[in-house]
């Protein structure tokens, strides 16, 4: 991610990301594939908050780049 992407992505988008993450079923984190998993994720924000499309970019970067702790995270629970 760069640094305008970084500055889109406010507490708030970044807190509400996360609640999403928090509220999907841990056997969803783990099977999907990647892209299938930002995809899943990006669809069920999207239903929470209307997205522009640059925070649309920002958010599906921002989750590419947190898979592997998504899915730590879904195995800790």
């Amino acid at each position: 991610m760069n640094r305008r992407e970084v500055s889109i992505l406010d507490s708030s988008i970044l807190r509400q990301i996360w609640a999403v993450i928090e509220e999907t079923q841990t056997s969803v984190l783990l099977k999907l594939s990647d892209p299938d998993l930002v995809n899943q994720l990006l669809r069920q924000f999207n239903g929470t908050k209307a997205l522009s499309s640059e925070e649309v970019s920002s958010v599906s970067a921002y989750l590419y780049s947190k898979t592997t702790l998504i899915r730590d995270l879904a195995l800790g629970r």
